[in-house]
């Protein structure tokens, strides 16, 4: 065995997975701590898509105001029992989803509410970039292709990078937290209010700010 019980602890600590879950991960890597958190991720990924076909009907409408009242954001995180709705654990959850919509400004939750005018616009962009830089046009469709899906990153919540680890993805964060709850997570709709947004006046950039200000949490 190439691990220590402190190791087991850590990561632990570390993916919120149960103990026997990250001995048998750490065994199967070999010790290796970043490949066993892979290996977690990755079960814990097929585990969490095993709930996804039940109905989450209950969950809270979160809110968080940025501080002076700058940006303001409500969200639904929906999951399937009041029970679960109403312990800490999914509250701060929820409160997190909130703090991420605030800081990382998404437009939509998930790729398929993107209207597909609004790809093809993109596209169209991204093509005319690829070419205006010289790239031969063999290739410029697969790199518009590749080039679409850090659009989506920007966009669509469920894609963007987690403001608190940015080693997983908002996705990556549900079902990290599917798994530990025990319930499908999921968030249905959100409203962000920027103060001032869409007036003329002096612009400052307050998604860095508040990104800045949750990764210090």
């Amino acid at each position: 065995m190439n691990f220590t019980a402190k190791d087991v602890a850590e990561l632990r600590a570390r993916t919120n997975a149960g103990m026997m879950d990250c001995k048998k991960a750490l065994t199967e890597c070999d010790g290796d701590f970043e490949k066993a958190s892979l290996w977690l991720r990755e079960k814990g990924i097929a585990a969490a898509a095993k709930k996804q076909s039940r109905i989450a009907a209950e969950g809270v409408v979160a809110s968080y105001i940025h501080m002076g009242g700058s940006i303001g954001v409500l969200v639904e995180v929906n999951c399937e029992t009041d029970f679960v709705a109403k312990t800490d654990v999914f509250q701060e959850l929820a409160r997190n989803i909130a703090m991420q919509i605030a800081a990382a400004n998404p437009k939509y939750v998930r790729i398929e509410e993107v209207p597909a005018e609004a790809v093809e616009a993109e596209k169209e962009v991204l093509r005319a970039q690829a070419l205006n830089e010289g790239k031969p046009a063999a290739i410029v469709d697969k790199m518009v292709e590749g080039r679409v899906k850090k659009f989506y990153q920007d966009v669509c919540l469920l894609e963007q990078a987690y403001v608190k680890d940015s080693s997983m993805t908002i996705t990556d964060y549900l079902n990290e937290m599917t798994l530990k709850i025990g319930e499908k997570i999921s968030v249905r709709r959100f409203v962000r209010y920027e103060m001032g947004e869409g007036l003329e006046k002096r612009h400052d950039d307050l998604a860095a700010e508040v990104a800045k200000q949750v990764q210090g949490n």
